[in-house]
């Protein structure tokens, strides 16, 4: 078969795109401007169900987090879900109106403060025409961590979840959430050997209530992250030199923990922070010496007198 660009010369652009698939633009017969367009999602009928969260998800947009640990001022990267309320006799809501919402405040520079949070929720219920709206937002948050001998630094990081809810006539809901990682030593290996004990990365989840309408007076990611290093065998470091290891491997020793013994310590520690509402604490040890993990998670209200939920 002979080449079509046997002379040196392809077609042209047009021709090639035909080549490929492409077709002419049918006759259009649709209107093209927005008033004269049928919008199926403001038809009014019986529904059969009520939506409670009907919105986008899985959003990934630039926020600016703030720290009482170095690095003060930092830009993350946030998933996020924006959602609404829906009734019953509403067919759809508007869609593109929670990510107008988005740009607007990226224009302000969204923060993760929790202030700026329930003036989204507030304002976004009322763009929707709804009387509800909530936003969940999930960012890395990284803080400078020194090594215990040499002080030299480095950045760790956790992973940190802001949940704002509004509703008309109640007051703002805010739940956050703080996932590190830390060292636990098995207090059962160092019992039953004669020497050594086998450890691991342990993974500490705290999810707490907290009144928004006065929040706490210092960096609740700070707060939440002593509460889950303070309680472990050890921290984990960035940077270790010898001496720094030698350092932290006699700490995790000295300070052996069961999943059941984290919990439970870093429930305390909650219990003890006036401005936790409610809070669950969850530990998973990823096990050194084992194909499967070790797991155990307290739920607790403090509004409820004594009583684990």
């Amino acid at each position: 078969m002979k080449s079509i660009h046997a002379n040196n010369m392809l077609p042209p652009k047009p021709e090639r795109h035909r080549l490929f698939g492409s077709t002419d633009p049918i006759p259009w017969s649709k209107p093209t401007v927005k008033e004269q367009m049928t919008d199926l999602q403001n038809h009014h009928a019986d529904y059969l169900f009520p939506i409670q969260h009907v919105g986008v998800s899985n959003v990934r947009h630039p926020i600016q987090v703030h720290s009482d640990i170095e690095p003060k001022r930092q830009t993350s990267i946030a998933t996020m879900t924006l959602t609404t309320s829906l009734p019953q006799a509403s067919k759809g809501i508007n869609m593109s109106r929670l990510t107008e919402q988005l740009e607007m405040y990226r224009q302000k520079g969204l923060s993760s403060e929790l202030a700026d949070m329930c003036d989204f929720v507030h304002e976004l219920a009322e763009r929707m025409g709804q009387d509800k709206a909530e936003i969940t937002i999930s960012f890395p948050w990284f803080y400078e961590r020194t090594a215990p001998v040499t002080g030299l630094a480095g950045l760790n990081h956790a992973e940190a979840t802001i949940q704002t809810t509004y509703e008309k006539g109640q007051p703002y809901r805010t739940i956050v959430s703080l996932s590190a990682a830390v060292t636990t030593l098995c207090p059962c290996s160092k019992e039953i050997s004669e020497y050594s004990a086998h450890n691991q990365r342990g993974r500490v989840t705290m999810t707490v209530e907290i009144d928004p309408a006065s929040p706490p007076a210092h960096d609740w990611k700070a707060m939440l992250l002593a509460a889950a290093e303070s309680n472990a065998s050890s921290a984990l470091h960035p940077v270790l030199k010898r001496p720094d290891e030698k350092r932290v491997t006699e700490q995790a020793y000295e300070n052996p923990r069961f999943v059941e013994d984290m919990v439970r310590l870093v429930a305390a520690d909650l219990y003890e922070m006036d401005d936790v509402l409610a809070f669950k604490v969850e530990c998973r040890n990823e096990e050194s010496i084992h194909l499967h993990d070790a797991y155990a998670i307290i739920d607790f209200d403090k509004r409820k007198k004594g009583a684990a939920r």
